[in-house]
């Protein structure tokens, strides 16, 4: 299982636009559609042993801070013709066999995960309401097989200083997980 750890795109970048298809519904979601919201955007994919590993406590997670106004999306950029179990359908799969509550869109081409310098899955990526990069890490300590239950801790932290009106964290550490599946001459040189 690669270890790959994200690029910490520098904090205060402006969020990168997006238009992609959401599999559920067929509709197409922007980031305009999350205008004066904070929103938190996760890089991620079905089979990945990182994300299966906080996939109960994220869902609830999310739950949460839904209520709080934070509004979240999930993006799936892996190269599906070498990795079948990320494509769209199984995408459909994975949000009715979990309940998601939020967007999980599919990118293609790969170019937003490109233009959000993402590396991993999970990749996290918090916004302020102006869609300013606030911060940029990891969910917790937790890992597959390191004995630590997935909680949030350090994303908790995070949205919660951002609903407060808070500072960023200072410490921020990367995330952690299998890197994303490229397209051949696709990877990104970041």
């Amino acid at each position: 299982m690669a270890r790959t750890p994200s690029t910490m795109l520098e904090l205060g970048t402006k969020a990168p636009d997006f238009s992609l298809i959401e599999p559920l519904s067929g509709k197409l979601v922007s980031l305009s559609d999350f205008a004066d919201k904070p929103l938190l955007i996760m890089f991620t994919c079905n089979h990945c042993p990182f994300v299966i590993n906080l996939r109960e406590s994220f869902t609830e997670f999310v739950k949460h801070f839904e209520q709080k106004g934070l509004a979240v999306v999930a993006i799936n950029a892996n190269d599906v013709e070498r990795f079948p179990d990320d494509s769209p359908e199984k995408m459909i799969e994975e949000v009715q066999e979990y309940g998601l509550t939020y967007p999980y869109l599919f990118d293609e081409t790969q170019a937003v995960a490109k233009a959000y310098q993402a590396a991993c899955t999970p990749d996290f990526f918090l916004f302020d309401a102006n869609h300013h990069l606030y911060y940029r890490g990891q969910y917790d300590d937790s890992r597959p097989g390191n004995g630590i239950k997935a909680s949030g801790a350090d994303m908790r932290f995070a949205v919660e200083s951002l609903l407060n009106k808070l500072p960023a964290p200072t410490e921020q550490k990367a995330s952690l997980g299998c890197g994303i599946k490229w397209k051949p001459d696709n990877e990104p040189g970041y």
